[in-house]
């Protein structure tokens, strides 16, 4: 029991500490995971989906699942949208939903700013029947399945025009508390706030290939700000590649193409650089998009 009670705080009291939320190689692919005030910047709307395997090699790793949808409402300058996850690391889950409202505002003829909000339900839960104790007396408490359920919300900003864009979001505004009072002696942590700052440029080389530069800062108090910088090469807006350097965690690799204009594939390859190299030959993930909507009938307006 003492073994699962270090290897539970490592997993979830102490990530409380640091990150709590997924990571996500491919973030300037599907912003709207990381800032809901990008909804509705488009004028269609774009169903997501991204499924990642962290640390391949090591059992129980991180697997992160989450689908989104996002778009404008007609004939408005308002953005809407929702996505559902679930990230499982060994015998502990977490679950939720979120939906957004974004209203978009222009500052000039080119650039426009949005302001969202969004809010969802969390639910951590963790499974005692998929643990395996060292001492067969431990495993009174062995079939226990608890979970902890609880509103969170969330406020973002998104400020952008044709080729570039700038946006910060604060995910897990309510720091709810985390208490699996069953499970484990000593088991309390709380949800931290979470401050992200995404930016991006869009610059044509010519008439066949754009480069785009993306960075994205992570704050979660009490570790320093993390970076994460991207630098994409597109070919005829179908094709595309991608290198990545997150600080002290990996390099990235990123391929994908574009089907009929609506289609997108994406994959990316974590190389991963800390001590967990040991373990693991890397993280993988793969990211579906899907464009729909008559663009055309979902143009919000100009003033």
């Amino acid at each position: 029991m003492k073994r699962f009670t270090l290897f539970f705080f490592v997993l979830v009291c102490g990530s409380l500490m640091a990150q709590q939320l997924p990571q996500y190689s491919q973030y300037l692919l599907n912003r709207y995971v990381i800032n809901p005030a990008s909804a509705g910047t488009e004028n269609y709307f774009l169903g997501q989906t991204n499924y990642r395997t962290q640390w391949e090699g090591v059992k129980d790793a991180p697997r992160t699942y989450i689908m989104s949808v996002n778009g404008p409402l007609k004939n408005q300058k308002m953005g809407i949208g929702g996505y559902v996850f679930s990230d499982i690391t060994g015998p502990t889950r977490r679950n939720g939903f979120s939906l957004s409202y974004a209203y978009h505002l222009k500052l000039n003829e080119s650039l426009k700013l949005s302001l969202a909000v969004n809010g969802g339900m969390l639910q951590y839960s963790i499974d005692g029947s998929e643990i395996t104790f060292q001492d067969e007396s431990d495993q009174v408490r062995s079939n226990i399945q608890e979970n902890n359920l609880f509103p969170d919300a969330g406020f973002s900003f998104y400020l952008y025009a044709d080729n570039y864009y700038f946006g910060a979001s604060a995910p897990q505004l309510i720091q709810n508390e985390i208490d699996f009072e069953e499970s484990i002696a000593d088991p309390t942590g709380r949800l931290v706030n979470h401050y992200f700052i995404t930016g991006g440029y869009t610059h044509a080389l010519n008439s066949q290939f754009d480069i785009e530069p993306n960075l994205l800062l992570k704050y979660v108090s009490p570790i320093p700000m993390q970076f994460e910088f991207t630098l994409r090469g597109i070919y005829q807006d179908k094709a595309w590649m991608a290198l990545s350097y997150r600080q002290n965690d990996a390099y990235v690799l990123m391929a994908g193409y574009t089907l009929q204009g609506n289609l997108s594939v994406g994959y990316s390859y974590d190389i991963i650089q800390s001590d967990i190299r040991n373990y693991s030959t890397g993280s993988h993930e793969l990211m579906l998009s899907i464009k729909f909507n008559n663009p055309d009938e979902n143009q919000i307006p100009e003033e």
